[in-house]
């Protein structure tokens, strides 16, 4: 047995190489696909849909906030990986007595970093692990620099939701040099009006594609 410590600080006695994982975030399910461990992976939740051609053999558990107990103790995984934001405290309290579960905490760039690294160490795949994270900074040193330009980046409708301070995506923007006057707010994904979206004076607005699906016929938010 393997014991690690996992973001939240919790120690967790893990089988070595793990070869039964259930993931339940989509990011996680994705992070593990590109680290070679699709054989691995027998469970995710129905928002794991990428990548697209590979992640629908892995069985469906339920969702981020919900879980079919009966079908994970079905699949008898030797590894469950949670994140702290994606999935409450209460599935994770209701999982961990029967299985290992690893938690994840990314706010960061240098956390996500750390996600994939001690993901690799578990799963015995760290040449991957190393691989995939210097592509990640390859792809970063690419971006462009924005030189202080305002942006906001909207998560949600209905009411509106941006990113604010101590999340993954504030971490990107301020590796692209941007400024977002939403990180002023005390919520990390702070409920904003539209007029709250004019006021900002921004310069740039990103949508995002997920949790909420903004398309082309949205430019006109």
């Amino acid at each position: 047995m393997l014991e690690v410590i996992d973001h939240l600080g919790r120690k967790v006695q893990i089988a070595r190489s793990p070869k039964r994982i259930i993931s339940l975030c989509p990011a996680i399910t994705a992070t593990l696909f590109s680290l070679g461990l699709e054989n691995e992976i027998v469970g995710r939740t129905r928002y794991c849909i990428h990548p697209k051609n590979k992640v629908e053999k892995a069985a469906i558990v339920g969702g981020t906030k919900e879980i079919n107990l009966k079908k994970i103790r079905d699949l008898q995984p030797d590894l469950i990986i949670a994140e702290k934001e994606e999935n409450t405290k209460e599935i994770v309290q209701q999982l961990e007595h029967e299985f290992p579960v690893y938690v994840c905490e990314v706010q960061s760039i240098e956390e996500n970093d750390r996600m994939i690294r001690d993901i690799g160490s578990i799963t015995n795949s760290q040449h991957e692990a190393t691989s995939l994270i210097q592509r990640i900074k390859d792809a970063f040193a690419n971006l462009p620099n924005l030189h202080g330009k305002r942006v906001a980046y909207v998560i949600w409708k209905d009411p509106y939701m941006v990113v604010g301070h101590s999340t993954y995506i504030q971490s990107v923007l301020e590796a692209m040099n941007a400024v977002n006057p939403f990180t002023k707010f005390e919520s990390r994904y702070p409920i904003v009006s539209f007029k709250d979206i004019q006021r900002a004076k921004l310069d740039y607005l990103f949508l995002a594609t997920e949790p909420y699906t903004f398309t082309e016929a949205c430019h006109g938010i």
